[in-house]
């Protein structure tokens, strides 16, 4: 008996360690715990979202934008509809290592509700490619859509980039690639539409500078882990290749007006401030929804899918009127 519990003592000493050895070599074993969690936040999320989604909604799901098999969208539109419409492309979050398109439809039928066709693209999350794959696969999207969306309500010279979490950032460098050569060059991606035909985007909650996150706060040993797997690089930080992602960095008169919001529970959200203020430096037209430090509830990451709160409900209010003035519907009448 003593000679059996000293073994199984040695056995779990054996498991502890090379548990703790796997998550210093890779950051796989993080990223599957990260992934699993946020799957479930995608579930509840987009549950609560359900009763909001109104009737009339068509749609047209897992098309496939790429070769790739995490290259596939959905598209949503007003029923009946037969014209071209303003579009709003969707890129998910999920920490660049997990989410999905199926994590935000819920809210793009609600926003195609108001008179827009609404995409939700997929992409490889990490570690299964790294930085920049994604981007490039955002651009391959858009410039898929900006050429066969036609048939799919979509109107190519009225797009609306938008995102939410690490889709923001995703969303935000490649519409700052399609506005900047020397930015596209920089990265070393291609323009992939035509940038007067990107009139505008919408960024909630997301990270727009890696080179000021903070490593050593609360948050240290989630952050590492998942721009490890982004990056592909334990010392990211270190890699001057990895500096382009942030974004916030390299924003030009030409990015498209821009509306930016994040919550006062959010640690994410001074990168969300300093974004903003990165882009109104540059002379480019930017709406903001920010809450005062103090406000309560404290509204965390992501608050803007809660349409159950009255904070939710604004966001959705002023991304509404912010799309109105950049791309108004032709189906809603804008005397009204």
């Amino acid at each position: 008996m003593k000679r059996f519990l000293i073994w199984t003592f040695l056995s779990l000493v054996v498991l502890v360690g090379l548990i703790v050895v796997a998550f210093q070599v890779s950051p796989v074993p993080s990223v599957l715990a990260i992934r699993y969690i946020f799957a479930k936040g995608d579930q509840a999320a987009m549950g609560a979202l359900a009763s909001h989604v109104p009737d009339g909604i068509s749609e047209r799901l897992n098309l496939s934008y790429g070769e790739g098999p995490d290259e596939i969208f959905d598209v949503f539109y007003p029923e009946n509809t037969t014209q071209p419409l303003p579009t709003i492309v969707w890129v998910h979050g999920g920490a660049w290592i997990g989410g999905s398109k199926e994590g935000v439809d819920n809210y793009l039928r609600i926003l195609a509700s108001h008179g827009y066709a609404t995409v939700g693209i997929d992409y490889t999350v990490a570690p299964g490619a790294t930085y920049p794959t994604q981007t490039e696969q955002v651009l391959k999207a858009l410039g898929y859509l900006t050429e066969n969306g036609a048939d799919l309500n979509i109107d190519a010279n009225q797009i609306i980039l938008a995102g939410d979490s690490a889709g923001s950032q995703l969303a935000s460098q490649a519409a700052a690639i399609i506005t900047s050569p020397r930015y596209a060059q920089l990265v070393g991606l291609e323009a992939t539409m035509d940038s007067h035909d990107l009139i505008g985007t919408l960024l909630f909650c997301g990270a727009y500078r890696i080179d000021g996150i903070d490593l050593d706060g609360d948050f240290g040993w989630f952050l590492r882990s998942v721009l490890w797997a982004y990056t592909g690089v334990k010392d990211f930080m270190d890699d001057p290749a990895v500096q382009t992602a942030s974004v916030a960095n390299y924003v030009t008169a030409s990015f498209p007006p821009t509306f930016i919001s994040g919550g006062n529970g959010d640690p994410l959200t001074p990168q969300s401030i300093f974004m903003a203020q990165q882009l109104s430096d540059a002379g480019v037209p930017v709406e903001t929804l920010f809450f005062p430090q103090d406000h309560q509830p404290p509204q965390p990451h992501e608050y803007q899918f809660n349409l159950g709160s009255p904070e939710g409900q604004e966001a959705l209010q002023r991304a509404l009127a912010f799309l109105s003035n950049v791309a108004p519907s032709p189906l809603v009448d804008q005397s009204a």
